[in-house]
């Protein structure tokens, strides 16, 4: 097992690694303390941004510059693996992108649907497409981005009633599911040549009625 020496180290465990299956595609975000659990055990590699991978005794035997991220253990000084491969794990895991106000506004690149100005998340509403009195449904099919202006201008008529046109028609998204929170491309620099092979608009809360 892992013993820091220090608190430095024990704040290092806290932080986050990067998960990916065997086919290089990131699955999920853990702690360096679970990751160096897994990788103890023989469950993970450690990777470079070479895509070399490591076990726990290759890794430990590379040398650590001043430059590196470590942690001191018991009789040595550790590299901190930033993203982790697991070895007998194929599948990206399947996972419903959650229906929520902030996937929405990922999905139409905070855009209204309308008039085509971007807009901070502040300054813009959720329209249904067919208004919730004619019918139409909280679902992604039906609900789009849309700046305060077109929405009351539409107010509870169909797009075609106001003489109004959607930029696109709204689908429900097919994102890898990632927490944006915490899956930040500029957090680390390992994780950016795995991080482009993930779309990371993923956010928690469900939205039943909007």
């Amino acid at each position: 097992m892992i013993y820091p020496l220090s608190n430095p180290g024990e704040s290092i465990l806290s932080t986050k690694v990067l998960m990916l299956n065997r086919s290089y595609l990131p699955i999920h975000i853990t702690s360096v303390r679970r990751a160096f659990s897994l990788f103890y055990q023989g469950i993970v590699r450690a990777v470079n941004e070479q895509y070399q991978t490591f076990d726990y005794v290759s890794w430990s035997d590379l040398s650590v510059s001043v430059n590196d991220e470590s942690i001191g253990l018991v009789n040595r000084v550790i590299r901190v693996p930033r993203v982790i491969l697991l070895v007998g794990y194929d599948r990206v895991p399947k996972r419903r992108v959650r229906f929520s106000r902030f996937n929405i506004y990922a999905r139409d690149a905070c855009t209204c649907q309308f008039c085509g100005r971007k807009l901070p998340r502040h300054e813009l509403n959720l329209d249904h497409v067919i208004p919730r009195s004619r019918g139409g449904t909280s679902t992604w099919e039906n609900v789009v981005c849309s700046c305060q202006n077109c929405n009351r201008r539409k107010g509870g008529r169909t797009p075609q009633e106001a003489k109004m046109t959607l930029l696109r028609k709204p689908t429900r998204p097919k994102w890898t599911p990632f927490m944006q929170d915490t899956f930040n491309l500029s957090r680390y620099r390992e994780w950016h040549p795995f991080l482009s092979m993930a779309d990371t608009s993923y956010w928690n809360t469900e939205l039943l009625e909007i």
